[in-house]
């Protein structure tokens, strides 16, 4: 007998019904947004994850961690990378939920 193998999508979808799991998902979107556009960056300028790492004197592996979305890295590497990939970076700031306790400007 053999086991069928369950698609990580299939299994994706089952566990968004679960608030906890929900809840921590769309707690990532900025750690995904951020991994994607350090992804699409270094692709655009045709580079290999080795080459980035060369210009920003760092090992590969670095870029691997940068471009996994599993750590938020500071400006200043930020920075490196955007300039390793021939980018500038830009960093903005957009209205999302307000916090408890947070006043409303007018």
């Amino acid at each position: 007998m053999t086991k069928r193998l369950t698609p990580a999508s299939e299994l994706h979808e089952k566990w968004m019904k679960k608030p906890a799991y929900a809840e921590a998902f769309a707690g990532m979107d900025e750690e995904f947004a951020l991994a994607s556009a350090l992804i699409k960056a270094r692709a655009a300028a045709g580079l290999t994850q080795e080459q980035v790492a060369e210009r920003m004197k760092t090992t590969r592996t670095a870029i691997a961690r940068l471009e996994s979305g599993q750590q938020m890295p500071s400006t200043r590497t930020l920075a490196r990378f955007a300039e390793a990939t021939g980018h500038r970076l830009r960093i903005t700031l957009e209205p999302g939920k307000t916090a408890k306790g947070a006043r409303k400007s007018a």
